[in-house]
Order: structure tokens, then C-alpha cells, then sequence
């Protein structure tokens, strides 16, 4: 899936139903999907691409790199291999960050070659309660071609895509519960959550407005969502109309251009 991240939540773009079980999407599948994304916004401006672990690899960096450059911050694993230059050896990137303490950050000097690509590395050391079940990795190493001292910051940003698959699973529309297998019905399902989602954004960025989402002090982060508030706007809205008394909230206006 290929989305735009706005207030700290991805909005769904463009997205290709894979024909696999389990495992990630190869180079040629996120080539696709981005050469869609040009036919259809061919004056799109991209800030920078982000992506996780899983989205590496010699072919896609030179597809990224190459004939029309695309800025990127991706994610590497640690264990893969980072070399200075020709002649220099290879070494994991875990080797090259070691002496970092817990969240120092490292900028190495100079480009180095990742996946046959010349890229700026920079890496940091995570604290254990920031480690991924998954992969049990010690550090974020992040690769860009430009301003490597903003890159790990503009990475974070990944997250928003993270955000978005709460929010059309468990924490909201609940995805998972489908039964559908075949992947054209998937797709259209996905589509008429994608307008759900944005509908309820909207929703959410209307009530805020009007009535801000209060803080948890603890912490200082909103007690709720944006997709949330908006979200269980639009239930009650549709649930029970009469008991808004005033004329002000129309959710069909939402989906307009007037």
C-alpha cells in the first residue's frame, strides 16, 4: 500500500492486492505501484519515500535512484551489509554502530554502499522497550540519498501507515473480520474503506475544531484519535439523527466540493 501521511495517520492512495499468503512485496510489485502513481498524479511532488525492513534490495534502489529519483529514508536491517568503498569490507550494520549508547544517534561520514548503491547511513542505538518482537533488532538504521541529519525524524513518519491498518482493523472498521478471499472483492471492500476512513477524518477534524480532543496529562497525548472522534461522530450521526439539535454537522457535506 502506498499512502500520503497527514496528521500523523496515513491516508490510503494506491494499494495492490498480492497473490501470496505470507511474505512481502518483491521489487517489481512496489515498481508497479509506483509507476501507477505517476500515470495517475504524473505533478506529484514527493517529499521523501519511507518504508520498513522488508522494503530493500539491490533492483529497488536502483529503480528509486536512477531514472527519476525518488528521495527515500528506508529502513535497513542490521545485519545487512554496509561497505565504505571498493576494496573495503563489508560490514553489518550492527558491527559499525556498537559503540552507541542508548539513543545516541550516528550520521556515518561520507556515502556508503548499500545494495550496490551509494547512500548515506545513519543508525541509532534503541532502547530495549522500543525493539520489535519481530525482529529483535538493537538499532534503526535508516539509508537516504539527502539530508541524512533529518532522515531518522523524517522516518518516523513511517508510522502513519501503522496507524491507518488500526484504523481500518481492530480500531475501527475491522478488515479482519472479512470473509472475502478473492482479491478483486478485497480490493473494492478496501476502496469503500478508504472513502469510510477519509470520511471519518474529516468528520474527526470538524469536531476538533469545535470541540478539542482533550489531553491525557500523563503523557500529553490526545485521549483519542482524529479517525476515532470522527468515527464516533458518524455512528451516532447515523444511529440516532434526531439527537443532534442543530443543523450544523451535515457528514454528506463532508464527501462534497461545496
Amino acid at each position: 500500500m502506498l499512502c500520503v501521511v497527514h496528521e500523523g495517520i496515513g491516508y490510503p492512495l494506491l494499494w495492490t492486492m498480492l497473490d501470496k499468503q505470507k511474505g512481502n512485496s518483491s521489487s517489481t510489485e512496489r515498481m508497479d505501484l509506483l509507476d501507477r502513481f505517476e500515470s495517475l498524479l504524473p505533478d506529484a511532488e514527493i517529499a521523501y519515500l519511507t518504508g520498513d525492513r522488508e522494503f530493500v534490495g539491490k533492483s529497488w534502489l536502483s529503480y528509486l535512484m536512477m531514472e527519476k529519483p525518488i528521495p527515500f529514508r528506508l529502513r535497513i536491517r542490521q545485519t545487512d551489509k554496509i561497505c565504505a568503498g571498493k576494496g573495503q569490507p563489508a560490514l553489518m550494520g550492527s558491527h559499525l554502530f556498537r559503540s552507541l549508547a542508548i539513543g545516541a544517534t550516528q550520521v556515518l561520514p561520507g556515502r556508503r554502499w548499500v545494495w550496490g548503491r551509494p547512500v548515506y547511513v545513519i543508525g541509532t542505538r534503541l532502547n530495549p522497550k522500543q525493539k520489535s518482537k519481530k525482529t529483535d533488532d538493537d538499532f534503526l538504521i535508516v539509508i537516504t540519498t539527502h539530508d541524512p541529519q533529518k532522515a531518522l525524524a523524517d522516518y518516523a513518519h513511517r508510522w502513519g501507515i501503522e496507524t491507518l491498518f488500526g484504523a481500518l482493523k481492530t480500531r475501527g472498521f475491522n478488515l479482519e473480520s472479512t470473509h472475502f478471499t478473492d482479491r478483486a472483492r478485497l480490493s473494492k471492500l478496501l476502496a469503500l474503506l478508504a472513502l469510510a476512513f477519509v470520511w471519518a477524518m474529516k468528520a474527526g477534524l470538524w469536531r476538533h475544531t469545535h470541540q478539542p480532543i482533550r489531553l491525557i496529562k500523563s503523557h500529553g497525548r490526545s485521549a483519542r484519535s482524529l479517525f476515532r472522534y470522527g468515527f464516533d461522530l458518524l455512528r451516532r450521526f447515523f444511529f440516532d439523527s434526531a439527537s443532534f439539535s442543530a443543523p450544523l454537522f451535515n457528514p454528506i457535506r463532508f464527501l462534497s466540493c461545496t
